[in-house]
């Protein structure tokens, strides 16, 4: 007996079909800008410590220059801005003042208005008295809104005399005002044209002062600048010249200004506090 073939039916599975791959976009990775972090100073040396000082000391000095051309420019325009925004205030309060005795002065007549007609009332009610109990009674009221005319009247002239003194302050004012506009016109004229020439010059030196500082540690920085702040010229880094201090030139002994040739420590002047450089530190590089 033949023996039946179990023919395997071969089951067709579905093929896979693989996601056709979407053309990706070559993007390429944004180059990262680089951060340039200034060298902290404890990198730098003594030398170049003192280099950076005498650098600041000169940059400073230039700014310091600029500010004297301009002078007391700055602090003039700010003082005639003082003054016109006080005298713009006083003539605000006087006009204030001076509408309020307006506003009384209307009262005033308002009340006189009243007195008149209440006499009116009282004239034509002595017309038709019983006795003169009454009548003297009336003439009383009279009198009395009589004196209350008066009196305002009295206020009232007050009132005119206060508002005309008043005027004339105002008058005063206005005139001072109008003089101190065309001065504040004509100073800020002249400082914006002695900014406009040294405002360039001025924001390189600046530049060139931070990046200076940079290299000094700060408890150095903050010596130098209180320094700055308290001498007269704001000279607080100074040459040595002719075996002296170049601030308050008393004279250095010679061991000290060995010292301060070698460019090994920050030396200061005994007598005046300043750190004392040596001429040719300016030749020291970094």
């Amino acid at each position: 007996m033949a023996t039946a073939k179990k023919v395997a039916k071969k089951v067709t599975k579905p093929k896979a079909t693989k996601p056709k791959a979407t053309a990706k976009a070559s993007t390429k990775p944004k180059a990262k800008t680089k951060t340039t972090k200034s060298p902290s100073p404890e990198k730098f040396s003594v030398e170049q410590k003192l280099k950076a000082l005498f650098d600041l000391q000169n940059f400073d000095s230039e700014i310091d220059n600029i500010k004297t051309v301009r002078g007391e420019l700055p602090l003039e325009v700010q003082d005639l801005e003082d003054e016109i925004e006080g005298l713009a205030t006083r003539v605000k309060n006087y006009n204030t003042e001076i509408k309020g005795l307006d506003d009384f002065i209307a009262t005033k007549k308002l009340e006189m208005k009243e007195a008149s007609a209440i006499i009116k009332k009282y004239e034509k009610q002595q017309k038709n008295v019983r006795n003169n109990r009454e009548y003297d009674s009336l003439t009383k009221e009279i009198e009395f809104q009589n004196l209350e005319i008066q009196l305002c009247k009295k206020k009232i002239e007050e009132y005119k005399t206060t508002i005309e003194s008043k005027a004339e302050v105002i008058g005063q004012a206005k005139s001072d005002l109008k003089e101190r506009k065309d001065d504040l016109k004509y100073k800020k004229k002249e400082l914006d044209d002695i900014i406009a020439e040294t405002e360039k010059e001025e924001k390189k030196l600046q530049k060139k002062s931070s990046s200076a500082a940079k290299i000094i540690e700060e408890r150095l920085l903050i010596g130098y600048q209180q320094k700055r702040k308290n001498a007269k010229n704001g000279l607080a880094v100074v040459p040595v010249e002719r075996s002296s201090c170049g601030g308050c030139f008393n004279k250095i002994p010679p061991q000290r200004q060995l010292d301060i040739r070698l460019h090994k420590k920050i030396i200061m002047c005994e007598h005046c506090g300043r750190i004392l450089v040596d001429p040719e530190i300016d030749q020291v590089t970094f």
